[in-house]
């Protein structure tokens, strides 16, 4: 909580980021108090500002990403199916979401496993009812030709190393991340937090064409951004898991979220 709370309110184009990174856990510790000295933490952080965020943002930094690029903490509710209009609700459980993934990802997707995880007995036949809330930790704006798409960020300070070694960033390579993802049931948040960026944008982007500026979702597991010198893996950084789900996928599930979908 203090991590997010930090890169919520840093400037990242400051010209001290160590200092502006201590300021600010100074700041948000009297809420989020740790056991880590301030100038400790904040040296740790560095190295991720300076992290290649991957291809779906051009290669850019977080420190390359002013805060006028960025939607910090973007807070959002909606109605499922009807929200509290009980009597006319589709019935939608999650096996249809399960469905439409098999209908759009192809089968080399790093999330085409959890087609099944969502279709099977233990997620499958719950329910999608009354109103969904929450918030996304950035929506960032990045350059794309003469205007801009928009990524999807979700920070993650999971330990995904064995506890009796130190990590490195070989525990935060790709397959290691696909693995995180799929146990901690991330790939839904991300396709529900790429719904919340599709309704936003169709609010507010003049023009908005949804195969033009959903530029995708970046899941930065932060223990595993090591700098510039991070390796790669057919262009993805260690600890980057950069995820681009079909502009269709997130259109159909916007609908069916909204009951305006036929249930198969």
């Amino acid at each position: 909580s203090l991590v997010h709370a930090v890169l919520e309110t840093t400037d990242p184009r400051s010209g001290d980021l160590t200092a502006e990174l201590t300021t600010q856990i100074e700041r948000h510790s009297v809420w989020w108090p740790v056991d880590v000295a301030a100038a400790e933490l904040a040296a740790a952080l560095v190295p991720m500002h300076d992290t290649s965020l991957g291809p779906l943002a051009g290669g850019l930094t977080l420190r390359q990403i002013p805060l006028s690029d960025r939607l910090c903490e973007m807070d959002f509710e909606f109605p499922l199916a009807g929200g509290d209009v009980r009597s006319a609700a589709p019935d939608i459980r999650l096996a249809a979401v399960g469905r439409l993934l098999g209908e759009h990802l192809t089968a080399d997707d790093p999330m085409a496993a959890y087609i099944d995880r969502l279709t099977g007995a233990a997620l499958g036949a719950q329910p999608l009812r009354g109103y969904l809330s929450g918030s996304v930790d950035a929506v960032l704006r990045v350059p794309d030709g003469d205007g801009h798409r928009y990524l999807v960020v979700d920070y993650k300070t999971n330990w995904l190393g064995e506890p009796d070694r130190p990590l490195t960033a070989a525990d935060y390579d790709r397959g290691r991340l696909a693995e995180a993802m799929l146990h901690s049931d991330y790939p839904l948040q991300a396709l529900l937090y790429s719904v919340v960026l599709h309704r936003f944008l169709r609010w507010r982007q003049p023009g908005y064409q949804p195969e033009r500026h959903l530029g995708g979702v970046l899941y930065l597991f932060l223990r595993g951004m090591c700098g510039p010198e991070t390796p790669t893996s057919d262009g993805h950084p260690a600890g980057v898991f950069s995820w681009q789900p079909p502009t269709a996928l997130v259109v159909e599930l916007s609908d069916l979220l909204d009951g305006r979908r036929a249930v198969a």
